[in-house]
């Protein structure tokens, strides 16, 4: 529902309908403009892995009002185990439940990103249009306007076109120079997919250390299925490669890298064939100077994708629309202003989120070889024992995005 009257109704174009664009549809809208959002797949793209909220991400939904949509949505998982070859739990950390402090490694906010972009789309679609089945193969900018070229033939004229296109966005390759690499690596790389659920799944996620800098990690979200995800370091080409391939060669590709990893290898290996999706992918970061040029600009992952070891790359996407919105909608008249605060206002909260990932710590959840995992265990598990996890989380005066603090916008 439209909530503001203001000096100049903007038409804006959003590529993309995941997290980001329909967070920026719903704000946008509140604040008066005509946006369209398109999304390349035939229908709204509900799927995936789960997420989490942290921090100034809980924040930015709440301010939504859709705090209580959310929290209806979560996913059970109460904590985080350490198992061995045997699947036998060596440590648990549970989740932070107390409302202070900072989430664990399990969120008190873990939801299917299915679920969140169809309650961020729900909250939107009654006054943005939608549509379903081309994607921005183009664009040429004037003075005044930004002519979109759609993958249908079509063309259209907006005020400003917004990539809310991903990781690997279009829109963004098609503001930086040429061969310019807008990733930070961290020689890490994921798989993951759904296998059906099994009567020793619990709600508890597991994570199994296997030689070779290997993890294999399960966790269920229903009655009915359950996650995994295999993760390794490696440096190789084959492995940056392999996401490019078609899906039976990632699945090839993954089965041998994780042939001799034990524990429930089989069985999740023999579900990767059945699975209604699966997603392989390199841990990188978006890193680029700018997020606008002219009347283009970038939101969510296609700006700022701070890795899904930031533990808030939803949270980032969500903080983002708002902000980029909130600036839109304060100053419709002047867009070079707009954009330009919309930077200045968040990146100190993006270098935030992305300076916590270092590659040195996460390889240590990554070990090499069997003593190192041992090792790793055991200081965990005397870590637990003693409260540690617990009393670290509750008495940090802040989550994983710092102090930094949402700004006040009208219409929120």
């Amino acid at each position: 529902m439209v909530t503001t009257k203001i000096a100049k109704r903007l038409r804006i174009l959003v590529a993309g309908g995941g997290v980001a664009g329909q967070a920026l549809a719903f704000w946008l809208t509140r604040g008066g403009h005509g946006v369209t959002v398109v999304e390349r797949f035939p229908s709204l793209r509900a799927s995936g892995a789960q997420v989490d909220l942290r921090g100034q991400g809980i924040d930015a939904v709440a301010r939504m009002g859709l705090l209580e949509e959310v929290r209806s949505h979560r996913v059970a998982e109460p904590g985080v185990a350490f198992v061995d070859s045997r699947g036998k739990p060596k440590a648990t950390i549970m989740a932070n439940t107390s409302g202070k402090g900072r989430q664990t490694l399990t969120s008190e906010y873990e939801i299917m990103r299915g679920d969140l972009v169809r309650i961020l789309h729900e909250a939107a679609k009654g006054d943005t249009e939608h549509v379903f089945g081309i994607s921005v193969e183009g664009f040429d900018q004037h003075s005044d306007r930004v002519t979109a070229h759609f993958s249908d033939g079509t063309s259209g004229e907006y005020d400003l076109l917004v990539g809310a296109d991903g990781q690997g966005s279009r829109t963004r390759r098609a503001l930086l120079p040429a061969g310019f690499d807008p990733y930070w690596r961290v020689g890490i790389h994921m798989a993951y997919w759904f296998v059906p659920r099994i009567a020793s799944d619990t709600d508890i996620r597991d994570t199994c250390m296997v030689p070779g800098g290997r993890q294999i990690m399960r966790r269920s979200h229903n009655a009915t299925e359950t996650q995994v995800y295999f993760v390794m370091r490696e440096d190789s080409a084959e492995a940056s490669a392999i996401h490019r391939a078609p899906v039976e060669q990632q699945q090839k590709f993954w089965a041998e890298r994780f042939g001799d990893a034990g524990w429930q290898t089989e069985r999740f290996v023999e579900g990767m064939k059945d699975s209604p999706f699966f997603y392989s992918q390199e841990i990188a970061q978006v890193r680029i100077d700018n997020w606008s040029t002219g009347r283009v600009a970038l939101a969510g992952d296609a700006a700022h994708c701070a890795s899904p070891y930031s533990g808030m790359g939803i949270s980032g996407a969500l903080v983002g629309a708002y902000v980029l919105a909130g600036e839109i909608n304060r100053s419709p008249g002047d867009l070079p202003t707009a954009l330009a605060t919309y930077e200045r206002v968040l990146r100190p909260f993006v270098d935030e989120i992305q300076g916590g990932v270092n590659p040195r710590i996460l390889r240590v959840g990554m070990p090499l070889n069997k003593h190192a995992i041992t090792a790793f265990q055991n200081a965990t598990a005397l870590a637990c024992f003693l409260h540690i996890p617990d009393l670290v989380a509750r008495m940090s005066k802040a989550d994983r995005g710092g102090d930094w603090q949402l700004p006040a916008y009208a219409d929120a």
